[in-house]
């Protein structure tokens, strides 16, 4: 769905995230879902204002028996393949499963995608796509107003940062991450062993394989397996639409349905200077899907919260979402003024803009979802018929009768330190923030051994971190002065102007002021002066004078301090209290449902089908309806051009029960051969309650039509050569 796409990262934790090395549950909404906590557990205060929390367990707490027959985001190796063929039909092989699973790939910069040829393209969203259509386009060449072929508009075009990657293997590594922990271990003491036999297990499979390797957490350490990824980092843009299609009726239809969005693009592999010939990739349906068919998702949803408990709930509705939504009001009022001061800054300021009102709507569903008396008394209801349960057996009750309440004990000591840790050590939208924090930490990490340092300094992942550092990939001082006054006025208001940290940073100056010297004086907008910082080390940094490196070195002691209280206090009590939970759920329920999302491959299963009168499909004539001459639903001329060449009862967008969330962007969606019918792109607007309690009634994942994708290139582009590239790459 829409929110995968992201304004900006942490400049700390992010890659953290994206490789597992968080630990503990801790609630608030946390995790930028495109780069969510692989750990399976929340712990990071705020990563992003555009993606979504991480659950803290990976069961979900419902009745036994109660929950829908689609609910589930499966990793492919525990996939319910019974349960399929008995309620679905249909008999999903080993060989389906992999064959699926290795034509899946994972964006690095959030979102889904698939191959689709044996020559190496990629289908996925434009919405995950703009990151590097903005990145490669510049003012004479606004790629997103005009969009992209490669062929007509030049030769496809590298995407300087952007990183893909493609589950390859995964392996139980269980009993060795638990035997770290030693019985006379602290919880704080525990945590830090944990994460430091992941970091060495990583180390090992990828000196051993050259691969790529995480530690994923599931079932709140229930389990843990150790996925191994191919990477690419030779991506390039093939095809995008115009925006104005791809995200035809704007902000006002997103997370709408009927839709009418060609919200698609396409890039192609690259191996040695040569296109990529995957052993896997989806034969296209040119078809499309029928109503009633079954349908699978295969894609990197980012996070559910269908397990928090009902303490964790009200924080997240009490305190995390409220402070998210008002920073991103006033980043958006900031920026949009910035985009209205001319053409050249309403084309730098669009992509992030797009981020941040998509950010700002589903942040606001799911705050609405938080404060549905029926939801929080269904998660009342459930809790205490689970606690009930636990009570009513003496040995669970000596076990576990008493971790609720130490989970809401954790939450209460959580709030006390949440927003100082979101602010100055999570959180921040500003790309300069982000990589001076990883220029100023990066020496001092590499000094120590690798399993002491901060997970996302681990070696397995020092090449994407420096890919991103070292991409010539444009940053905007007209978007970055707004973001870094805001984030620094938010310091101040938070902390207070007699806060320490505080009048060291600001040294006498307003927050504007100040950061519109940090952002004017700036040399990091040079990938080469960032380069020169990596490249002289430890000396180079100390000596910087640069003010947005000698910013982040002002804060960095703080930042470092209240995340080692964060990690002690909030993140091990919270590991272990995780666990419990999810030990004591087992117990009562079962554990016949799948883990919460961490932004790794999973399995969703569902049916094409509309609810009460509204279609299954929308249409090409319903779109040319819809249509007006006036933005958002104003048509590219080509379009319009077209219209005579396209049958108008062609299916253009669908709905299905998939079980969705943000981070499934540009999912593939495939029938039962294992053929592409379809490419998620949003969700509906009650879709967005489905992060907490999983519903199937009005609620729908939003695909574009394979038939429609392949209709539109041909006789709206003009692209024959491409479509029958798509269309022609059979096994």
């Amino acid at each position: 769905m829409r929110s995968s796409r992201r304004a900006g990262r942490s400049g700390g934790h992010t890659a953290a995230r994206r490789a597992g090395t968080c630990g503990a549950r801790a609630s608030f909404l946390d995790e930028d879902e495109t780069t969510g906590d692989h750990a399976g557990v929340k712990t990071r205060a705020l990563a992003s204002p555009i993606l979504l929390s991480l659950s803290l367990l990976s069961l979900l707490v419902t009745v036994a028996g109660s929950a829908h027959a689609d609910e589930g985001m499966w990793p492919f190796e525990i996939a319910p393949v019974d349960r399929i063929q008995k309620e679905h039909g249909v008999a999903l092989t080993k060989d389906w499963l992999d064959h699926v699973r290795l034509s899946s790939v994972r964006f690095g910069n959030g979102g889904s995608g698939s191959f689709i040829s044996k020559t190496g393209l990629v289908l996925t969203n434009h919405h995950v796509a703009a990151d590097c259509v903005g990145k490669v386009g510049n003012a004479a060449k606004d790629y997103m107003a005009e969009g992209f072929r490669a062929g007509p508009d030049g030769d496809e075009l590298k995407c300087p940062d952007l990183e893909l990657n493609v589950t390859v293997a995964m392996q139980d590594v269980t009993d060795q991450v638990r035997a770290a922990k030693l019985p006379s271990m602290s919880d704080a003491d525990a945590n830090t062993a944990i994460k430091a036999a992941m970091t060495g297990l990583e180390k090992a499979c990828h000196d051993q394989t050259g691969k790529k390797c995480e530690v994923v957490t599931l079932y709140a350490g229930g389990r843990y397996e150790l996925y191994t990824f191919d990477k690419y980092t030779d991506v390039r843009l093939v095809f995008a639409p115009e925006r104005s299609v791809a995200f035809f009726g704007g902000d006002p239809e997103n997370f709408t349905y009927p839709r009418f969005d060609y919200d698609m693009a396409i890039f192609r592999v690259y191996a040695n200077g040569a296109p990529l010939q995957p052993a896997n990739w989806l034969e296209w349906n040119a078809a499309g899907p029928k109503e009633g068919d079954t349908v699978f998702v295969s894609g990197h949803p980012g996070s559910t919260g269908r397990l928090e408990t009902v303490a964790e709930l009200h924080e997240d509705r009490d305190l995390a979402l409220p402070f998210r939504l008002a920073m991103l009001r006033e980043q958006i009022a900031r920026l949009d003024a910035f985009g209205r001061t001319g053409t050249e800054a309403n084309r730098e300021a669009s992509a992030v803009t797009f981020g941040l009102r998509n950010g700002q709507k589903a942040l606001t569903g799911y705050l609405g979802a938080l404060k549905d008396p029926a939801l929080m008394k269904k998660k009342s209801d459930d809790e205490a018929q689970l606690r009930k349960a636990i009570d009513a057996d003496p040995k669970l009750k000596a076990d576990y009768g008493k971790v609720f309440d130490d989970v809401a004990a954790v939450q209460k000591r959580a709030a006390t330190l949440y927003k100082r840790y979101a602010l100055i050590e999570t959180w921040s939208s500003s790309k300069l923030v982000a990589m001076a924090r990883q220029l100023v930490r990066l020496p001092a990490e590499l000094a120590l051994p690798n399993d002491k340092r901060l997970r996302e300094f681990r070696d397995t992942n020092l090449d994407s971190m420096k890919l991103r550092l070292q991409a010539g990939a444009p940053i905007y001082g007209g978007i970055e002065a707004p973001l870094v006054g805001t984030w620094l006025e938010t310091i101040v208001e938070t902390l207070g102007a007699n806060d320490p940290l505080v009048k060291r940073v600001l040294d006498g100056r307003t927050p504007a002021r100040a950061a519109q010297e940090i952002v004017a004086q700036s040399k990091l907008f040079d990938a080469y002066a960032r380069r020169g910082l990596i490249d002289g080390g430890a000396d180079a940094v100390a000596r910087s004078t640069d003010p947005m490196i000698v910013l982040l070195r002002t804060i960095d002691p703080d930042a470092r301090a209240v995340r080692k209280l964060w990690d002690d206090s909030v993140e091990a009590p919270s590991r272990t209290l995780g666990t419990k939970v999810a030990q004591a759920t087992f117990a009562v329920r079962g554990t016949s449902v799948a883990p919460d999302a961490t932004f790794t491959l999973r399995l969703s299963i569902g049916t094409v089908k509309g609810f009460g009168t509204t279609p299954w499909a929308t249409t090409f004539g319903g779109l040319f309806a819809h249509a007006t001459k006036a933005d958002p639903r104003k048509l590219p001329q080509r379009w319009l051009d077209a219209k005579d060449k396209l049958d108008p009862k062609t299916p253009m967008d669908f709905i299905s029960t998939d079980d969705i969330i943000g981070g499934n962007s540009g999912s593939p969606v495939v029938d039962a051969n294992g053929k592409l019918v379809g490419l998620v792109f949003d969700g509906n607007i009650t879709s967005l309650g489905n992060r907490y309690v999983y519903g199937d009634t009005t609620q729908r994942a939003v695909s574009v039509d394979s038939a429609c994708i392949l209709d539109a290139l041909r006789k709206v582009y003009g692209e024959d050569a491409l479509a029958n590239e798509i269309a022609g790459s059979a096994h």
